[in-house]
């Protein structure tokens, strides 16, 4: 597996926090602290940009996709207001997660805590190629649930 050089600066009230690291030999992802001085309470629907005290370089070519974890979305009803927030390769601010409480319970943050995760994925650019007719295919424009829900 290649291993991809990304260049991490730690902000001041990171400070004591550790950097990401993989929980396990083929985990995709890495998860992200709180750097956060005081808990902060998200009501029921309330969301957050929540810091993680972490800036990085991309690398061209690449993004840094910050995901929800399965775990707070399972056992607190937590998860990401955008689905998956994309860091581009030119970004050099401070990376945040903005997450969501779905469930019907004050959820909250504490310094340290596990918020999210970020993967690095390659990408391509689009060269658009305008037409005025598409390929046929045997699905055609069938789309939102046209496969049905059952295997045949």
């Amino acid at each position: 597996m290649t291993k991809i050089k990304v260049q991490i600066k730690t902000l001041p009230h990171y400070e004591g926090l550790p950097l990401p690291v993989y929980g396990t030999e083929q985990s995709a992802g890495m998860d992200l602290h709180a750097a956060i001085d005081a808990p902060i309470s998200l009501q029921p629907l309330q969301r957050e940009a929540i810091p993680t005290g972490l800036a990085m370089a991309i690398p061209d070519g690449y993004e840094l996709q910050i995901r929800g974890r399965s775990g707070l979305a399972k056992k607190n009803g937590i998860g990401m207001v955008n689905g998956i927030g994309t860091i581009d390769a030119d970004y050099r601010g401070e990376i945040s997660a903005i997450i969501i409480n779905l469930s019907n319970e004050t959820f909250i943050v504490e310094r340290g805590m596990r918020i999210a995760q970020c993967v690095l994925n390659k990408f391509e650019k689009i060269e658009w190629d305008a037409v005025t007719e598409l390929d046929e295919t045997a699905r055609g424009a069938g789309g939102f649930g046209s496969t049905g829900t059952k295997v045949a």
